[in-house]
């Protein structure tokens, strides 16, 4: 069953960054026509980014399809899309000192084409002469004016290996320890030092962080529950299955969307730590009754559509809220055909809304919006668009959303409070915060004791913090609140 209604616009939307600075790129245009698919469709990716504030992940594969582009050259255009973007930071140092001028006073488009040549130059296994060439060639085709220019630059960036690049542009280790993890692993330094605060100041683990958060992390599938086994979706798709969640596998490639699995709604794709969190609310032990559960910011689904499954196999119902119309939409089509309700509402206005009455529901989840922080490798560009900036308003937003979920169960109920990032103010003070403003009595549940056993690296509790370094899954956190009263 499902229930759209108009939701407020003040809701659970989450605000986004805008690089001013990297507006005003343009397509190709007047001048020598550049003949490489591959880069260009990269360098049409790039200008998406920086120009509409696009997602890598959303607007490649279409540019894919209009290029016509598979196999061996897709996979080189989407390597140099997703590098050059993760490498961003970094590689504006370098073209600065080639250039002698900042990134910020070069033209867009050619600023994004040197982006895409000082990568292919120090990251990859392109010879230097066809990076220059092919980079001179889609300067001439997007800013004619300015080929000289980068051409100057690439032979100047060509001169030195990215070590002898590095050792020119980051800080000196000794002396800013924070500035040159930045440097070297392709990280703002505000997100290194909440990284390294989030792992209690240890360097040496906040570098293994960093070095994951540079992989390309594999498509995790989840086998939902009653529908698909992991083993047998496993070897249907050529995967295996995962190493903690029992729903997971992780696919060895392909595109998953192509799934007859996928399309049938046998499974869908969710991140191994996503599935854990959504898992351990449902496993968690509860007195009494166990009919009602409640995910409060449900879009785009994945969670509530493991959650939907749990709760078929055990007579239970979801109520899934989604504050916009298109993720609730979205949401409608990850739980249908299971026993769930999808309401476009604030998840604020529990207890003002007749279909969120307080103390109404067993189970509640809060995965609330966030700076998404814990999951920077699947979104190479959100760590250059993110901005300390960006935490007050959400964190209040974290701690009304977690506020109306503790009104929202009843006595002796849980709710589990989730989010996609490890910045401690997102996590655990959000939390603290929430209760004690509330003046809820709650009781802390360990979460480690409702994730399957032998996982390493859980910590001293009752909250927990996933790692990519440590458990190959996002870096998703969990607390698990039991209301008294």
């Amino acid at each position: 069953m499902t229930s759209f209604r108009g939701g407020s616009s003040s809701g659970a939307a989450k605000p986004r960054h805008h690089d001013r600075d990297a507006r005003g790129g343009r397509g190709p245009r007047a001048g020598r026509p550049a003949h490489d698919p591959a880069r260009m469709t990269a360098y049409q990716a790039l200008l998406a980014v920086h120009r509409d504030d696009a997602y890598a992940n959303l607007v490649l594969p279409g540019l894919l399809r209009e290029a016509g582009l598979f196999g061996r050259d897709a996979a080189f255009a989407t390597e140099l899309t997703y590098g050059t973007l993760r490498a961003r930071g970094t590689l504006d140092r370098i073209i600065e000192s080639a250039a002698d001028r900042e990134v910020s006073r070069i033209d867009p488009p050619a600023r994004d084409a040197l982006r895409l040549g000082a990568y292919q130059l120090l990251h990859t296994r392109v010879p230097a002469h066809a990076a220059v060439a092919s980079t001179v060639d889609l300067v001439h085709s997007v800013a004619p004016g300015a080929a000289g220019f980068a051409n100057a630059v690439m032979r100047r960036i060509a001169e030195h290996d990215l070590d002898a690049w590095l050792a020119k542009v980051a800080p000196a280790e000794q002396e800013d320890p924070v500035g040159h993890l930045a440097v070297t692993h392709h990280h703002p330094e505000w997100i290194v030092r909440a990284f390294r605060e989030a792992l209690g100041g240890d360097l040496a683990e906040t570098e293994r962080l960093l070095a994951a958060d540079n992989e390309r992390p594999e498509v995790h599938l989840c086998a939902r529950p009653g529908r698909a086994d992991a083993v047998e979706l496993a070897d249907t798709v050529g995967g295996m299955p995962g190493a903690f969640s029992p729903y997971a596998v992780y696919l060895g490639g392909g595109s998953p969307g192509e799934l007859v699995e996928i399309k049938t709604g046998k499974a869908h794709v969710q991140d191994e730590g996503s599935q854990l969190v959504a898992t351990a609310l449902a496993q968690a032990p509860l007195d009494g009754r166990d009919e009602r559960w409640l995910d409060l910011c449900a879009g785009p689904g994945g969670k509530a559509g493991l959650l939907a499954a749990l709760a078929a196999q055990r007579g239970a119902h979801l109520t899934a809220v989604e504050v916009t119309e298109h993720r609730a939409h979205m949401v409608e089509a990850a739980v249908r055909g299971m026993p769930a309700t999808v309401l476009c509402a604030d998840g604020r206005s529990v207890g003002t809304d007749h279909d969120l009455p307080a103390g109404g529901f067993d189970r509640v989840l809060v995965d609330a919006p966030c700076t998404g922080l814990g999951s920077l490798r699947r979104r190479p560009e959100s760590r250059w668009r993110r901005q300390p900036s960006d935490l007050p308003p959400l964190t209040k937003l974290q701690r009304e959303l977690l506020g109306a979920a503790l009104r929202a169960v009843r006595p002796g109920g849980l709710v589990a409070y989730v989010t996609c990032s490890p910045h401690l103010v997102e996590t655990k003070v959000s939390v603290s915060e929430a209760v004690r403003r509330g003046g809820f009595d709650v009781d802390f549940v360990d979460a480690r004791e409702v994730l399957p056993a032998g996982m390493p690296g859980l910590g001293d509790g009752p909250t927990v913090q996933l790692w990519p370094h440590k458990h190959g899954t996002d870096a998703m956190f969990i607390a698990l609140l039991r209301r008294n009263a």
